[in-house]
């Protein structure tokens, strides 16, 4: 699941080195922390954080199939 994630950001940022994806695993949940870099903050957040929304929905159903809950925070 962190794979897609990563994938997903990779490819939407400029500064692809400072991409740091933290994975917090629960017992039913699991939380990502996604740091970028000050500058592509808001590529990944989007206009009214419409792509953030999106990156969390795409996230939420692949966690879905693994009966699992998922939570997507970006930290600047």
């Amino acid at each position: 699941m962190k794979e897609i994630l990563e994938t997903i950001i990779l490819n939407l940022v400029d500064n692809k080195d400072a991409v740091e994806i933290k994975e917090v695993d629960g017992e039913k949940s699991i939380i990502f922390e996604v740091k970028v870099a000050d500058t592509d903050m808001g590529k990944i957040i989007g206009r009214q954080g419409r792509l953030a929304r999106s990156i969390r929905t795409v996230m939420k159903s692949v966690a879905g199939k693994e009966h699992k809950k998922v939570s997507v925070e970006f930290i600047g």
